[in-house]
């Protein structure tokens, strides 16, 4: 039950009413029912006579009072009164807050359930790290942004695909390959030294050992050209499982992996190519130099390009390197393409913010090669900074030394990576802090929501053994403004989600579930000195039931936002 729509609705009725009387013509999809500012102000509030008289020609408070003069006879609605210079604010009927209730209780696993996706398909990609090492703090980011917004948007009602990117062609694993080639010399008993520009980290060891345990040295008097591919397919194959492994502690899911080498193999990239050529969008050209000083590898030679201009980017796009080879934005072409003949026609790419520079292109790119009809939206995450106790920890990968997710998780548990990396916009910076999340206070987000549904289900634990249940309880004997004050937060739940679903802002959810347990805690609180607002009443049974309905509504509403994050509610802390 999504009170919001409800009421929406209720004013769509009433202003197609005065567009009968009065011969308007009214375009509402910019007016908004919410929660005023002032919770003194009433249930909600909507701007839809600031927004609509310009349309109508007349002044915004005199469409006001036509429209309060309407609504206030809906039975949902106690009052409407006019505030400013037009904004109304609507305080509902009592009935409508324990009619929330009873949807929570009559559907508790489904409420907050949307149809606004209408089963439309969306690839979501994300994590995608390059397969040259262990997952890490910087991974887990769009790792969870991603998992999260896939969960949030099936629940709103989208089809979606969840999926993986591996790239593994090109230089980095040609570098990869190499640094795990002298691992295996050293598993041999060869001492090494792993020059400039390979990968130093131990993480590579173990796969030097497991080279060994299936070659034995069959590998070692082999030339690069020859052993290079075998200990490429190997590694890579070894860094997957590992990341896969990762994930899986992690809690992240995704329905397929995909891989670049193959799709390079398979001609997409010439063909994809060959697709832009022929609609016009591929020229050879000569580049523009950069602004400021050259970079020493600068060649101001004709390249295949893409006119990534035509769509809003600064510079047109090669596509070709000098050696004739596809570049990576050639291949990411292809494989959004790809994406798009398996059904994705909405894409979603979660990327670390150093993409930026890449969105419009791909955009435009995605927008060429599929005549317009493809979409892409890209949600750029931004750095996370791992912290101990307000300082700051470095990490190079290069170097071999950073903080693996693997570690991160047995140090803090899944549940709290997960819930703290949504605990900020995916555009704004993130502190990690690892004596922080581990804190067991208010000041600690996740615990402060398991604490609370906890709390919930202490009570109905003593309820159920004083064989006390709500089943049959009587709603209205929760007309008290502190009871009134959680119902109405529960019901913002399912707007909440549809509005997070619509922005692709899965944080808000986050934000949610920490007022909700908060307006809990207060209440608990409150009981501790007021009997009449304790959740087990002595000698009132009625009262008690009713207050137990409002316990497990809060409890299943918890329960059902965790779920979103993939996080367990825990019944005991």
């Amino acid at each position: 039950m999504n009170i919001f729509k409800i009421i929406r609705t209720e004013l769509e009725t009433v202003l197609s009413s005065i567009e009968s009387e009065k011969r308007y013509n009214f375009d509402t999809k910019n007016i908004t029912v919410e929660p005023p500012r002032d919770e003194k102000h009433g249930c909600m509030s909507t701007n839809s006579a600031m927004v609509l008289s310009r349309q109508a020609g007349i002044n915004p408070r005199d469409l006001a009072e036509m429209i309060v003069e309407k609504l206030q006879k809906s039975d949902f609605v106690a009052s409407a009164e006019i505030a400013g210079p037009g904004f109304i604010n609507i305080r509902l009927n009592k009935n409508i807050w324990f009619d929330v209730l009873s949807s929570i209780l009559s559907q508790p696993k489904k409420y907050g359930d949307s149809e606004i996706g209408k089963g439309e398909k969306i690839n979501i990609e994300y994590v995608s790290a390059n397969p040259t090492g262990p997952l890490h703090i910087g991974h887990a980011r769009g790792a969870v942004v991603g998992d999260v917004l896939a969960s949030l948007l099936q629940k709103c009602g989208y089809d979606i695909m969840r999926e993986y990117y591996i790239n593994d062609s090109g230089v980095q694993v040609d570098v990869l390959a190499k640094s795990a080639f002298l691992r295996y010399l050293e598993a041999l008993g060869e001492k090494i030294e792993i020059p400039e520009g390979l990968y130093p980290g131990e993480y590579l060891i173990d796969v030097g050992v497991a080279l060994k345990e299936k070659y034995g040295d069959e590998l070692r008097a082999k030339n690069e050209a020859d052993y290079l591919p075998v200990v490429k397919d190997f590694t890579i194959n070894a860094m997957m499982t590992t990341i896969k492994d990762d994930l899986a502690l992690l809690g992240v899911k995704h329905d397929i992996f995909t891989s670049e080498k193959k799709l390079v193999e398979s001609g997409a990239v010439e063909k994809t190519i060959d697709n832009l050529k022929q609609n016009g969008f591929v020229y050879e050209g000569v580049l523009t130099p950069p602004k400021g000083q050259l970079p020493d590898d600068w060649e101001q030679r004709e390249q295949t390009l893409f006119k990534s201009t035509k769509f809003g980017d600064d510079i047109d796009r090669p596509l070709k390197k000098s050696d004739g080879s596809n570049t990576y934005f050639a291949s990411d072409i292809a494989y959004h393409l790809d994406k798009y003949n398996r059904g994705g026609v909405k894409q979603i790419d979660v990327l670390g913010a150093d993409h930026g520079g890449y969105v419009k292109r791909m955009k435009g790119a995605l927008n060429a090669v599929t005549n317009g009809k493809g979409t892409l939206d890209v949600q750029l995450c931004q750095l996370v900074k791992l912290m101990d106790n307000g300082e700051v920890l470095k990490m190079s990968k290069r170097a071999g030394t950073f903080v693996t997710l693997k570690d991160l998780i047995k140090d803090v548990g899944s549940d709290v990576v997960r819930f703290f990396m949504m605990m900020r916009k995916t555009d704004a910076p993130l502190d990690f802090d690892l004596t922080k999340v581990k804190e067991q206070s208010k000041d600690n987000p996740i615990f402060y929501i398991q604490y609370a549904h906890a709390r919930c289900c202490s009570v109905l634990r003593s309820a159920q053994e004083s064989n006390i249940d709500y089943n049959d309880a009587n709603l209205k004997l929760l007309d008290n403004a502190d009871f009134i004050s959680v119902i109405k937060e529960l019901s913002q739940y399912p707007r909440i989600l549809e509005s997070s679903a619509i922005n692709m802002e899965p944080h808000r959810v986050a934000f949610y579930l920490v007022s909700l347990a908060g307006a809990f805690h207060e209440l608990w609180s409150k009981g501790s000195g007021d009997e009449k607002l304790r959740f087990i009443q002595e000698n009132k049974i009625d009262e008690t039931k009713a207050c137990l309905a409002l316990v497990y509504c809060v409890k299943e509403v918890i329960a059902n936002g965790l779920a979103i994050f993939s996080i367990q509610a825990k019944n005991k802390l």
